[in-house]
């Protein structure tokens, strides 16, 4: 049997019709199935405590993993993988023909994501479990940047045992680092470590975090707040500044003196393809970003395509505000440069920033019964990037809320230069990472009670950025920037922006493009401030394929809503088209075969 066979067409009914009250009544196989299900994730769980704790998991029989880290070492990885084989045969064991066309979905997420994983063991190298990211130490990957935003953004105190808790997770930190160290030193002698460029943001993260007394820093001062704000004594502050001080620095230390040593024979070229395998590498990274199968060259062709529709709609616009001179590019630098769409570059200024945001959520919030049936009970909060991990960190990223309603979701903008963040584009931000994107999205499937726990939480790039990129479409088409030409730039921007990269990752990844050359073109195509554009290209650097999942994602949910309105006409309804949300992340292609069915037009 195919264990990446899609659903059967008959089951479009069914699906629809599942609720937990149908699960409980369903067949012997079902209930078999979902227990099998259920004990993957919590395998899974107990190798995961970071994930247990931002999900809120780790009470009761598993408060342990609170004070734990996840084993970052070669031994860990060997142990998560055979964990993942294992799983692969036991899901081969179940006769699929014999479950709910619920479950049949099931099935076919958990095969695929099952695959996906085993599939990157043959590169031998970087970390392509979860993501094909072939570097373990950069300004994107290492536990030394991890650890201490999870500790002060996830781990809660709220008694002594938490406190404990967060004590014992310092101490499990240099181990971490070490295990990453010793790994990153056997990739490197297969060749395979960051571009010089890359380790240079690497160093001077590992500095942000060493480089002051440790009293100062994050991993300190937050748990003394922390502590403040629980009513306990500060003497565990003392504990863990001395755990810092005497343990994590030397350990920062080691990673250090490694990173230098690898600085000084890098390489500057940008691509994987410079690694052993190295075009495989890309094709495997790009297939798991996108759950699709291109090849550089077919994603390289659809990114020109689209760069050209996109500047065109965006030039209508433009010169329609009285802006015609030099290139698209050209004026949209121009707009960026303009005192009324920038906030001031101080801490005041980030504030009014942060709470444009914050009135943008409660603006969409209030919309959200148009085009939804189901909307989240969660709260989203806008939270700036720590200072501590902001050279390096994406402009704009989303965290889910945990499951017992102990701790908000947290939408995290990069503000380490205002000119990065013009006014003309904040809402199209917000819509991606808050509502109706990633929030909406990833909070309707977390709270479903339909879904087996493994899915609730599954992310698959293409689905998940493809349906962030789309909200900025509806958003678009609710109005929401009716009146305000340039905010509905910001928003083609953004289009232009997810096209763009797929140029400039398929360029340096499959073409051998330099860094140079593809922070100019992304410069020069969307007019996106040359700091916020070098780190992107940097990200992309390290993060083969996952930038190509945003427009490739998008084109897939634009195509199938297309094709329902198509063949429904009059009877096409949006809130039902959205209610495929409820069924939790997917591959595009089962995305594809399950939305034909639920809306009989396979």
């Amino acid at each position: 049997m195919n264990r990446r066979q899609f659903l059967a067409t008959s089951g479009a009914s069914a699906i629809a019709a599942a609720t937990p009250s149908a699960f409980a009544q369903a067949g012997g196989a079902d209930t078999r199935f979902r227990a099998m299900l259920d004990d993957f994730f919590y395998g899974r769980l107990a190798e995961s405590p970071e994930q247990a704790t931002r999900l809120g998991l780790d009470t009761g029989a598993r408060a342990a993993l609170r004070g734990k880290l996840s084993d970052t070492s070669a031994a860990g990885a060997a142990r998560s993988l055979a964990r993942t084989k294992a799983q692969v045969k036991q899901l081969a064991s179940v006769d699929r023909a014999k479950l709910s066309p619920a479950s049949q979905l099931d099935y076919d997420v958990v095969a695929y994501q099952l695959d996906r994983t085993v599939g990157g063991e043959r590169f031998g190298y970087g970390e392509t479990a979860g993501r094909y990211a072939p570097y373990i130490l950069s300004q994107l990957t290492g536990s030394y940047r991890e650890v201490p935003d999870f500790l002060d953004s996830q781990h809660r105190v709220k008694d002594a045992a938490d406190a404990d808790a967060y004590l014992s997770r310092l101490e499990a930190f240099p181990t971490a680092m070490d295990g990453e160290l010793a790994r990153q030193k056997a990739d490197a002698a297969k060749g395979v470590f960051a571009p010089d460029y890359i380790l240079d943001t690497t160093m001077k993260m590992q500095a942000s975090l060493r480089d002051q007394p440790a009293a100062q820093t994050v991993l300190v001062a937050s748990f003394a707040k922390k502590l403040a704000a629980a009513g306990l004594p500060p003497e565990r502050a003392a504990q863990a500044e001395k755990i810092v001080a005497e343990k994590i620095f030397p350990a920062v230390d080691r990673q250090r003196a490694l990173v230098q040593q690898l600085r000084a024979k890098a390489s500057h070229d940008a691509g994987c393809w410079r690694l052993p395998d190295g075009e495989a590498f890309y094709a495997a990274a790009a297939e798991a970003a996108t759950t699709t199968k291109l090849t550089g060259d077919e994603i390289h062709q659809l990114g020109l395509d689209q760069v050209a529709e996109i500047s065109a709609r965006i030039d209508a616009i433009l010169k329609g505000e009285g802006m015609s001179q030099g290139s698209v590019g050209d004026r949209l630098v121009a707009l960026n440069k303009r005192p009324d769409q920038l906030f001031p570059n101080t801490d005041p200024g980030r504030e009014a920033l942060l709470a444009q945001l914050n009135t943008q959520i409660k603006a969409m919030q209030a919309r959200l019964g148009e085009s939804f049936n189901t909307v989240p009970k969660a709260p989203v909060e806008v939270r700036r990037v720590p200072v501590t991990i902001q050279a390096g960190a994406p402009g704009g990223y989303y965290q889910n809320a945990s499951l017992d309603g102990s701790r908000p979701a947290i939408y995290f903008i990069n503000l380490r230069d205002t000119f990065d963040r013009p006014k003309f584009g904040l809402a199209t931000l917000t819509h991606h990472e808050a509502v109706p994107g990633h929030h909406l999205q990833v909070s309707v499937a977390l709270e479903s009670d339909s879904i087996p726990m493994i899915r609730r939480r599954g992310f698959y790039s293409g689905y998940s950025e493809g349906w962030a990129l789309y909200s900025e479409q509806l958003a678009d088409e609710m109005g929401m920037y009716e009146g305000d030409p340039l905010g509905q730039v910001g928003y083609l921007q953004s289009l232009l922006f997810r096209a763009t990269r797929l140029v400039v990752d398929s360029g340096m990844h499959a073409k051998r493009w330099s860094r140079e050359k593809a922070t100019d073109y992304l410069i020069a195509t969307t007019g996106i401030a040359r700091g916020r554009s070098q780190g992107e290209i940097d990200r992309y650097t390290v993060w083969p394929g996952q930038a190509c999942s945003y427009k490739i994602g998008h084109t897939v949910w634009t195509q199938l809503r297309d094709e329902v309105k198509a063949k429904q006409g009059a009877r096409f309804d949006i809130k039902a088209f959205h209610d495929v949300l409820t069924l939790g992340a997917m591959p595009l292609d089962i995305l594809k075969q399950t939305v034909r069915q639920r809306m009989g037009v396979a």
